[in-house]
């Protein structure tokens, strides 16, 4: 995997502006923050993203991968200003279950998302090397 970065631009914070990868394509569904039963533990945004996380690394294992191996992965929240105002706690939490793993990454402010007690969905793309 190859981080695609060009000269002169001011350095990705927190994710990579593009990612060039051979191998095994892994697609990850959205994930949300319900647990293996499909159970909502916590109606809080970073509790929620917490286990969202850990969902995408369960799915992930299955195909012999991990955070290392995700190229893309796309962020639909209900709240921006949620968002942005607990950056420093979820730049924690995605520390704490990802790792430093930072792949080329959107975030989309959304009505709403399918299950009603969502507060965020994650959906991956991960490329396993040959």
């Amino acid at each position: 995997m190859k981080t695609l970065h060009p000269p002169g631009w001011a350095p990705a914070k927190g994710y990579a502006n593009g990612i060039a990868a051979r191998g095994t394509h892994i697609f990850v569904g959205g994930q949300i923050g319900w647990n293996a039963q499909q159970v909502f533990e916590s109606d809080d945004f970073i509790a929620q993203t917490a286990q969202t996380l850990k969902n995408i690394v369960a799915v992930l294992a299955e195909a012999g991968a991990d955070p290392q191996h995700m190229v893309r992965m796309t962020w639909y929240i209900l709240d921006r200003e949620e968002y942005n105002a607990r950056l420093k706690e979820l730049g924690a939490v995605y520390r704490d279950v990802i790792g430093k793993n930072y792949p080329a990454m959107s975030c989309v402010q959304v009505a709403g998302l399918m299950e009603a007690r969502a507060k965020v969905e994650i959906e991956v793309t991960a490329v396993l090397p040959d």
